[in-house]
C-alpha cells in the first residue's frame, strides 16, 4: 500500500511537471538557456571560487565577459548572417528549381529504364510528381526560413538569460541543499546516487558536445566561405551547430552545401568535389579526433538515442523541448538502466527462490 502510494505520488508529480512544462513553453526559452549556461560554466565558476574570487563576484564576470564577448561577436556576424539567411530564403524555391533541372533527365531515363515496359505516360506521371514533391519540399523550406526569421524578434527576451545564468550560479549550492532536504529520507542516498550519475553523463556529453559544435561550426562556416560558396556562412553554421548529434550536422550541411554548389558552380566539378571534401573530412575529424578526445565514449547516450529525444521533444514542447531533450535523454538513460539493474536482482527476473 505504501509502495502504491509512493508511485503515484511521483507519477502525480512528473505529470504536473510535464504539463506545467507545455504550458509554459512560450516563455520558457530565456529560462532554459540561462540554466544551460549556468550548468555548463559552473566548474569554472567553482575553480575561480576556489582560487579567492567570492562566488558572486566569479559568476558575475563569466556571464558578463561572456555575455560582452557574445554582443560584440553579433555586433560583427550578425548583419552579414541576416543577409546570408533572407537570400537564401529568397533563392531557395530557385535552388531546388536548378536542382531538378539538373536532375531531371537523370531520374528520366532511370525511370524509363526501370520501367521500359510500362507505357510513357506511368514514367511522365511519376517524373511529374517528382517535380511537385521538390516544389512543395522548396515552398517549406521557405516557409521554415521565414519562421526562422521572426525568431530574431526574441533578441529582446534573451536579455533574460543572463540574469538566470548569473543567479542560477551564484545559488547553485543553495539551490543543490534545499532541493536535497526535500527528498525522502529512505531513499535520500539512491536518488543523490542516480542524480551524480546524470550529472557525470550529461557534463560529459554538454561540455564535449559544446565544443564540438563550437570547433565543427567554425571549420565548416570558414571553409565554405574560403571555397567561395554561396550562403557558406549560414550552412556552415547550421551544420555546425547540430553536430551534437552524431552525423546529422554533417549529414545535412553535406546535402545542403552540395546542392548549392551545383546550382552554382556548374557545370565545373572541382569546387563541388571540394566543398563534399571539406565535409567528408570534418566528419573523419570530428569522428577520430573530437568526439573521443572531448566527449569519449562511456557517457552512455546512442545517438539515435538523442536524435529520437530531439524530435519528440520538439513535437511535444517545441523550440525549448529541443533544447531539454539531450539533458531530458540523459537522465531517462540513467534512471533505466538503474530500473533495469533493479529488476534483474528481482523476483520477477531471477523467479522464485
Amino acid at each position: 500500500m505504501v509502495v502504491r502510494s509512493e508511485v503515484s505520488f511521483w507519477l502525480a508529480l512528473l505529470a504536473a511537471f510535464v504539463l506545467a512544462v507545455w504550458l509554459l513553453s512560450p516563455i520558457l526559452l530565456p529560462f532554459v538557456l540561462g540554466m544551460a549556461i549556468g550548468y555548463v560554466v559552473d566548474p569554472v565558476v567553482g575553480r575561480l571560487e576556489r582560487v579567492g574570487l567570492s562566488r558572486a563576484a566569479a559568476a558575475a564576470l563569466l556571464v558578463g565577459g561572456s555575455f560582452a564577448a557574445g554582443v560584440t561577436a553579433l555586433v560583427m556576424v550578425t548583419p552579414l548572417l541576416i543577409g546570408q539567411v533572407a537570400g537564401l530564403a529568397a533563392r531557395l524555391p530557385g535552388i531546388v528549381g536548378g536542382l531538378y533541372a539538373h536532375g531531371e533527365p537523370l531520374v528520366r531515363r532511370w525511370i524509363v529504364r526501370a520501367a521500359a515496359e510500362q507505357p510513357p505516360p506511368i514514367a511522365d506521371a511519376i517524373v511529374e510528381a517528382a517535380r511537385r514533391l521538390g516544389q512543395a519540399l522548396a515552398d517549406l523550406a521557405a516557409g521554415a526560413f521565414g519562421q526562422g526569421m521572426a525568431l530574431m524578434n526574441l533578441a529582446s527576451l534573451l536579455a533574460i538569460t543572463p540574469l538566470v545564468a548569473f543567479y542560477l550560479l551564484r545559488d547553485w549550492p543553495t539551490v543543490i541543499a534545499e532541493i536535497d532536504s526535500w527528498l525522502p529520507r529512505a531513499h535520500a542516498e539512491t536518488i543523490r546516487s542516480q542524480a551524480r550519475e546524470i550529472d557525470r553523463v550529461l557534463a560529459g556529453f554538454a561540455r564535449g558536445a559544446t565544443l564540438v559544435c563550437a570547433v565543427s561550426a567554425a571549420y565548416y562556416a570558414l571553409a565554405l566561405t574560403l571555397v567561395g560558396l554561396d550562403f557558406g556562412l549560414v550552412i556552415g553554421l547550421v551544420a555546425g551547430a547540430v553536430s551534437f548529434v552524431p552525423y546529422l550536422g554533417a549529414t545535412l550541411g553535406f546535402v545542403a552545401s552540395v546542392g548549392m554548389a551545383l546550382v552554382q558552380f556548374w557545370p565545373s566539378w572541382a569546387p563541388v568535389l571540394m566543398v563534399a571534401g571539406i565535409f567528408v573530412g570534418g566528419q573523419l575529424v570530428q569522428d577520430y579526433v573530437l568526439t573521443p578526445w572531448l566527449v569519449g565514449d562511456r557517457i552512455g547516450l546512442h545517438p539515435l538515442w538523442v536524435l529520437f529525444g530531439m524530435f519528440a521533444g520538439a513535437a511535444l514542447f517545441g523550440f525549448v523541448g529541443l533544447l531539454v531533450a539531450v539533458p531530458a535523454c540523459a537522465a531517462i538513460g540513467v534512471l533505466a538502466r538503474f530500473a533495469i539493474g533493479q529488476y534483474k536482482r528481482s523476483a520477477l527476473y531471477l523467479g522464485p527462490d
